[in-house]
């Protein structure tokens, strides 16, 4: 169903595609409010999404993002239109991001909501998603544990999208009376992940490890956590930080 071109840029949408093809379009995920249909819809609009962006700048006449309200044609397509919309979307994406590998340096600058990323990050944002999302259908089977335990998904997530998801969270987070939060979430043998916020914005940053961390986890679950998802299996963190640090410190990132 995937061509072979896809895959080389996009290895992801097979597994997401199996996922949502085994469940009904009104499931419920385990993204809050979201059923498997509004899943299919999102990842559709952030293909076609990426794809515009990337090529307008290619082309030499870069366009804003557009919001979230990109998925609402989708939304509305019969299930049958939602996939060719999804499949094409995709290719659509897979091409324009093996232009820009080809004809731009990766490490050109293009806008992206608001900010500035490197050529990599369409392709690369994308997979990203897939994997995510196919977790909110799946939980933590073999294929979501090992795609998410893949180190550049944590680079990804720190270094490409952290900071907005922080905001996100920040914005109706009581920040308690030291008017500032501060969390090292710590995979062993890799470096902290260290999210903070206060009244002047939230941060995130690897560093090497230093002191007590507020949740030690799997790569797996701190992926998770870092976009506000509550993993299925809590024996895979634990915390000594205390009931009020760990709920404010979880309720920073705010996924979507």
């Amino acid at each position: 169903m995937i061509p072979s071109r896809v895959e080389e840029t996009l290895p992801e949408p097979a597994p997401f595609v199996h996922a949502v093809q085994g469940r009904r379009p009104d499931d419920g995920t385990w993204c809050e409010a979201w059923t498997v249909r509004d899943g299919l819809a999102h990842q559709t609009g952030n293909a076609e999404e990426l794809a515009r962006v990337l090529q307008a700048f290619l082309a030499g006449a870069p366009v804003e993002t557009r919001g979230f309200d990109r998925e609402e044609p989708h939304r509305r397509m019969s299930d049958v239109e939602l996939w060719a919309a999804f499949l094409s979307r995709c290719e659509k994406l897979s091409e324009v991001a093996a232009a820009a590998a080809q004809d731009l340096s990766p490490d050109t600058e293009v806008m992206w909501t608001g900010r500035t990323v490197k050529v990599p990050f369409f392709a690369e944002h994308m997979r990203e998603e897939l994997i995510l999302h196919r977790w909110d259908l799946t939980g933590d089977d073999r294929t979501a544990v090992r795609a998410l335990n893949e180190p550049w998904m944590t680079e990804h997530s720190v270094t490409s999208v952290g900071r907005p998801l922080l905001e996100r969270g920040r914005t109706g987070l009581d920040l308690g009376p030291e008017g500032r939060i501060e969390g090292l979430l710590r995979t062993p043998g890799m470096d902290d992940d260290v999210v903070t916020a206060d009244a002047d914005g939230a941060g995130i940053r690897l560093a090497t490890p230093e002191g007590p961390a507020t949740i030690e986890s799997d790569a797996a679950v701190r992926v998770l956590l870092l976009w506000g998802r509550r993993p299925a299996g809590p024996a895979r963190w634990h915390s000594a930080a205390g009931p009020e640090t760990l709920r404010r410190v979880r309720t920073l990132p705010a996924g979507y």
